[in-house]
């Protein structure tokens, strides 16, 4: 005979739930800190930090190195790079549930400006480190401190989120098997010191590769706001150190790759470069951002078939 089983109201919690008030401030919920609901959010300490990384996943700990590289990042972004595995109509939910968790753990936090208005919904929410997610990814001897990050202007987060986009079409390009990305730097780890011009500031740096070549990028995301003196300049830069024997992270000086808004600042940008000295035809691309991945691949396929000739 079958008997009915009465379940328990009790909620049994794991190790990085039970200390949250121990470590970070006590919680209203038995969940959530007081510290997330309230505007005085105390210090994290580095025993929660260290109880909170025991209990991560693989994707965890994957959507947390991906922030760390790239600084912001959409919703809808993370789920196309770390929830693909999953099927189409589960993507949504599980991203929604895994973001939550982890701004509950304070390893992340959204940003108060959101892509795409209120109709985004969760997917147009934007994500940055939070103070455990900092302490988490970065060396404790650097003596950095962890802060919390502000929103910036819709400009400058436009500019990152873009760069966030060519990095996860590249990613969606390596999982379709088409290329392999053996590098990628956001500024400003991006960026690069020279011995006689000082530093340059690419958005970003990619080496890719097929299966016979690889190859290296700067990339300069532009979102036509600045005007084409001010990108001539920024250009000429990458020519002096070209001509000067400089590289790249890898050791060789990469090409340059002008990632634009539109085809009508992809012509403006076109024309500006074949008014520059050399070697600048042979250094300086300019594609459209939809363009761009497209564009790169296209270049060691062409290279791939000249080695086989």
């Amino acid at each position: 005979m079958s008997r009915s089983v009465r379940r328990s109201r009790r909620v049994e919690r794991g190790p990085a739930s039970s200390l949250h008030k121990h470590y970070v401030g006590g919680g209203n919920d038995g969940e959530t800190p007081a510290a997330l609901t309230s505007s005085r959010r105390q210090r994290v300490r580095a025993e929660y930090v260290a109880l909170v990384a025991e209990g991560l996943s693989e994707r965890d700990r994957a959507i947390v190195e991906t922030i760390k590289r790239l600084r912001v990042v959409t919703g809808a972004q993370l789920e196309r790079l770390h929830f693909a595995d999953l099927a189409e109509s589960s993507r949504p939910v599980m991203r929604r549930r895994v973001l939550a968790r982890l701004v509950r753990l304070r390893l992340l936090v959204t940003l108060k400006r959101r892509i795409g208005g209120v109709r985004a919904g969760s997917a147009g929410l934007v994500y940055a480190l939070d103070t455990a997610g900092q302490r988490l990814t970065t060396n404790a001897a650097s003596g950095k401190p962890a802060r919390r990050p502000w929103t910036p202007s819709a400009r400058f987060l436009g500019h990152r989120l873009a760069t966030s986009e060519l990095y996860v079409r590249l990613r969606e390009a390596e999982r379709s098997g088409r290329i392999e990305v053996l590098r990628f730097l956001a500024e400003p780890d991006s960026w690069q010191q020279t011995a006689t011009l000082g530093l340059l500031k690419p958005d970003a740096y990619t080496l890719v590769a097929s299966a016979t070549v690889e190859d290296a990028w700067w990339i300069e995301v532009d979102q036509g706001t600045e005007s084409l003196t001010t990108l001539a300049g920024k250009l000429r830069i990458y020519l002096d150190a070209a001509q000067a024997g400089h590289l790249g992270p890898d050791d060789v000086f990469p090409r340059v790759l002008v990632a634009v808004v539109d085809e009508a600042r992809r012509d403006a940008v076109d024309s500006l470069i074949a008014r520059l000295p050399a070697p600048a035809s042979s250094l300086l691309r300019v594609e459209t951002q939809d363009a761009a991945v497209p564009f790169m691949l296209a270049v060691l396929h062409e290279q791939d078939e000249a080695d086989a000739q």
